[in-house]
């Protein structure tokens, strides 16, 4: 998170006014006080709120588990063993274009278009599939060790998540690993990364079992940001969904749509960045507790990434 420069001297300014302020009366019945500036060493990371922009309706049959916006239509990877399947769905209707059904015993997971051919992943099977994006034709197959969550892509490479806090970067063409990242935020590393896009040189990442999104820079796996939706799916719709995955940027349009596994409804949201308040001084006691005069220092503002909002 970064400050504008405005912001930041107006806190030193702050910090200067605090540090000047004269010591509280001392003397029987008073407390001596010191006015420290707390001093943050790492800012925790911020968390953005959302607003919906429009619904559409989902498939509540449809285990998502990938999915990629192209040409004013979804493809979806739906999972579950003797449900997998791939598929092109209507934005606006919902309506199943085309289909192609996975054997019973591959579980599908994670889906992305790269030069007009789609990658899927499967859950435990070790194998991943590539299709004509048109025909839904099978090209060939690609095989990796660890398990298949979630799989999107940044115009050079292919991105891969299996529940680890790593991603992993594919070469498109051999589908070998070229290097992976391991992602973490202030607490630590980030597991259980699912469900994955790419949007403006930021990975997103549904978090499995959460409603929250990480926003990972993919050069260093550093979560720069929280999206948070809880609330998002409305308690009438939530009897036989899952949980939150599903992804899915219209790049032209600028627009943000996310879902879930059995969700009947599939969401365009806006992100809202967070406010904070900033405590510039405390208040040390010694002596009694009969201190007063104490000031807090309320500064309100918005959180911003590095390279602008």
């Amino acid at each position: 998170m970064t400050l504008s420069n405005g912001l930041i001297s107006l806190i030193l300014a702050l910090i200067a006014i605090a540090s000047a302020t004269p010591a509280l009366p001392a003397g029987p019945g008073y407390a001596t006080a010191r006015i420290l500036p707390q001093i943050v060493t790492e800012a925790p990371t911020p968390v953005y709120s959302f607003r919906i922009l429009a619904v559409y309706p989902h498939d509540p049959n449809a285990f998502t588990q990938g999915l990629v916006y192209f040409q004013g239509d979804f493809y979806e990877s739906t999972g579950l063993h003797g449900r997998s399947s791939l598929r092109k769905v209507d934005l606006e209707t919902g309506e199943v274009l085309q289909m192609r059904e996975l054997p019973d015993t591959y579980f599908a997971e994670g889906l992305t278009l790269f030069d007009d051919k789609l990658y899927q992943l499967t859950w435990q099977s070790h194998i991943g599939f590539i299709y004509d994006r048109a025909s839904f034709e099978p090209l060939d197959t690609f095989r990796y060790a660890t398990e298949g969550w979630g799989l999107t892509q940044d115009g050079r490479e292919l991105i891969m998540s299996d529940g680890t806090p790593n991603l992993y970067f594919l070469d498109p063409n051999t589908l070998e690993i070229r290097r992976q990242v391991e992602v973490s935020d202030e607490n630590g590393p980030v597991w259980k990364l699912n469900e994955l896009e790419y949007i403006d040189g930021v990975v997103y990442a549904n978090v499995w079992q959460t409603d929250r999104i990480a926003r990972i820079d993919p050069d260093t796996g550093r979560v720069t940001a929280w999206i948070d939706l809880t609330g998002l799916l409305p308690p009438e719709d939530r009897p036989g969904a899952n949980v939150l995955n599903g992804i899915a940027w219209d790049e032209e349009g600028g627009r943000l749509f996310v879902t879930g596994k059995l969700w009947p409804k599939l969401f365009q949201i806006q992100l809202i960045p967070p406010t904070y308040t900033l405590y510039l001084n405390r208040i040390e006691m010694q002596g009694n507790s009969k201190a007063h005069g104490a000031r807090k220092l309320p500064l309100e503002g918005t959180c911003k990434r590095s390279g602008g909002e």
